[in-house]
C-alpha cells in the first residue's frame, strides 16, 4: 500500500472512530448518573484554625447549621426547592452560626453563602458521593483557615442512621439505579461505573461550575 492510499485510509477512519466513541458514550447511563450532581446540596463548615478550640466550636456551629436545617428543609421533595428555601434565609443559617460563637466566647464571625463548590470523592459509612461540583452551603468561621467538615446538607443524610439512606433518597427523587450506584460504589458491580460518573463529570469541565 502506498503512503497516499495510507493516508486516506486513515482519514476514512477518523470518522468511523468518531462516531464509535459518540456511541460508546450515548450507551453509558451517564444522564441519570451525572443527575446525582444536582440533586444534592452540600455542607461545607470552615474552622477558624486548627487549634482545639477552634475545631470544637467548629462541630458545635455545624450542629447548629443540621439543625436549623432539619426545620428549614422539611417538606422539601427536590434540590430547587431546597435551593429556594436555603436562599431565602442565608442570614438566618449566618445568624445561627454567630450565636454558637459568641454564646461559646469567640470573638470572630461567620460567613455563610451558597455556591458551586468542587468536593472530592467521599464515604460516608454507608453511601458514596464522586468527586466534583456540587451546590454547596459554605460556613466559614473567622479566618477559615483550620480543618474543615463535610457533609450532605440537603437530603438530610447527615442526620440519618444508615438503613434510612435509602428513603431519604426515594424522596427526593433518586432513581433506584442512583441509588444503589452511591450506596454499592465499593463492589464489583458499580465501581467501574462509580468512576465513570467522575471521569466523565471531568471531561465535562464540572459544567456545574462553568
Amino acid at each position: 500500500m502506498t503512503r497516499e492510499k495510507r493516508d486516506v485510509s486513515f482519514k476514512l477512519l477518523i470518522p468511523i472512530i468518531a462516531l464509535f466513541a459518540a456511541a460508546l458514550i450515548a450507551a453509558l447511563p451517564v444522564r441519570s448518573e451525572q443527575a446525582i450532581f444536582d440533586r444534592v446540596i452540600r455542607l461545607h463548615v470552615v474552622a477558624n484554625s486548627d487549634s482545639a478550640e477552634d475545631q470544637a466550636v467548629k462541630l458545635k456551629v455545624r450542629d447548629a447549621i443540621l439543625g436549623e436545617a432539619e426545620q428549614l428543609l422539611s417538606g422539601c421533595k427536590s434540590e430547587a426547592e431546597a435551593q429556594t428555601k436555603v436562599e431565602a434565609n442565608l442570614d438566618k443559617l449566618e445568624a445561627a452560626a454567630e450565636h454558637v460563637l459568641a454564646e461559646s466566647g469567640f470573638g470572630y464571625g461567620a460567613k455563610v453563602t451558597l455556591g458551586r463548590e468542587f468536593y472530592p470523592r467521599r464515604d460516608y459509612e454507608g453511601f458514596y458521593l464522586p468527586e466534583g461540583t456540587y451546590l454547596s452551603l459554605r460556613v466559614l468561621l473567622g479566618e477559615a483557615s483550620g480543618q474543615n467538615w463535610w457533609c450532605v446538607f440537603f437530603p438530610p443524610l447527615c442526620t440519618s442512621s444508615a438503613e434510612k439512606y435509602t428513603e431519604q433518597l426515594k424522596e427526593v427523587g433518586f432513581s433506584p439505579y442512583q441509588i444503589k450506584l452511591l450506596t454499592e460504589a465499593e463492589t464489583p458491580r458499580y465501581k467501574l461505573k462509580f468512576r465513570i460518573v467522575e471521569l466523565v463529570r471531568q471531561w465535562l469541565g464540572n459544567g456545574a461550575s462553568e
